[in-house]
């Protein structure tokens, strides 16, 4: 990608995207001489801008004559022309103060807070996954007409309860025979793993009781999901201090949605727990439409080698990506200093 762009033109970016994350304002090119260092002259800077924009780094708002970066103007600047500068050894071992060894989930807790008060946005950290919930033995029992109670073991002798709602009522018989299948085919298998499997077998069966199979499947799926993964997060209310965001009240209540509902949240942050080092994540990047106008900064924390989950800052695409990704490494790296010193 660098050598779409010459120095001037790199130059003139990298200038554009400081001047406009430090004031916010659309940045004109009378502004761009003056900072960017190069002797050149408005119309020169207005040309390179013109060239900037057509691709696709910079774009121009309605009501302004100046330009702003667009989500592959930071990415560029992000991957190519941003010198992040290393946090202070003071300011660590403050950090690692905060970060003293003591019981996981409090520590965990303590690195959301340390994140969200460092960067003022929302600070993530994901728990460490537990492994997949698989099945011991399955039990439906009648509660009325159209209502069932499922009960599951699990093969590490957890038992989870759910209710099933059904369209017609069954049988003790009915229901004896769907736990009997599940159980002699399915025992000791991951629901993920059940689910794939159950969608061609469940065709070959009576269809009355595909439902009743299918419902079973989908909710112990959910248990599953729930005891699986999960995540602290702090700050969220910081958002709504951030005029980027909060001028988009309809957007800003989707993002508190996506926060609520999370399994759209950790599916990203896995990712991070898959990857070496800070991954960022700019607008749609995500792939989650509520995070088109935020970026994510993520860093896996480990114990012995093992990946447990990561930490993260959540917060709008116009931030000082120089000071939030040091943040975000120092503190997965205590956090995992921190676990390994309990052991």
């Amino acid at each position: 990608m660098n050598d779409q762009l010459d120095a001037r033109s790199q130059i003139l970016l990298k200038t554009l995207i400081e001047r406009y994350i430090a004031d916010g304002q659309p940045v004109g090119s009378r502004a761009l001489s003056r900072y960017s260092g190069l002797e050149l002259s408005p119309a020169t800077v207005r040309n390179v801008m013109s060239d900037l924009e057509e691709m696709g780094f910079i774009s121009s708002p309605h009501t302004s004559a100046g330009r702003i970066p667009t989500a592959r103007g930071y990415r560029f600047f992000v991957d190519s022309l941003l010198t992040v500068q290393p946090l202070e050894g003071t300011r660590i071992s403050e950090l690692r103060g905060h970060l003293q060894p003591d019981q996981p989930q409090r520590l965990i807790n303590s690195a959301s807070h340390l994140l969200s008060e460092l960067t003022q946005f929302a600070g993530i950290v994901v728990t460490p996954r537990k492994e997949a919930v698989r099945i011991r033995q399955i039990e439906f029992i009648r509660l009325s007409e159209t209502r069932i109670l499922l009960i599951i073991v699990t093969t590490a002798g957890d038992v989870q309860n759910r209710i099933l709602l059904t369209r017609r009522a069954y049988g003790a018989g009915e229901l004896a025979q769907a736990a009997s299948y599940l159980n002699e085919h399915f025992a000791g298998l991951a629901f993920e793993e059940i689910r794939l499997r159950i969608q061609d077998e469940l065709k070959q069966l009576r269809s009355d009781m595909t439902e009743l199979m299918a419902a079973a499947v989908e909710a112990g799926s959910e248990a599953a999901q729930e005891s699986a993964g999960n995540y602290v997060i702090s700050g969220e209310t910081n958002l709504l201090d951030v005029e980027d965001l909060s001028s988009n009240m309809a957007r800003l209540r989707e993002l508190f949605k996506l926060f609520e509902k999370r399994t759209g949240l950790l599916q990203l942050l896995d990712l991070s727990n898959r990857a070496e080092g800070v991954q960022i994540f700019i607008g749609g990047e995500s792939g989650l439409a509520p995070l088109d106008g935020c970026s994510v900064i993520t860093a896996p924390y480990e114990v012995d080698g093992q990946v447990l989950g990561s930490v993260g800052v959540i917060g709008p695409t116009r931030m000082a990506y120089d000071r939030v990704i040091p943040i975000v490494d120092i503190t997965a790296r205590l956090l995992s200093s921190a676990l390994s010193a309990r052991d």
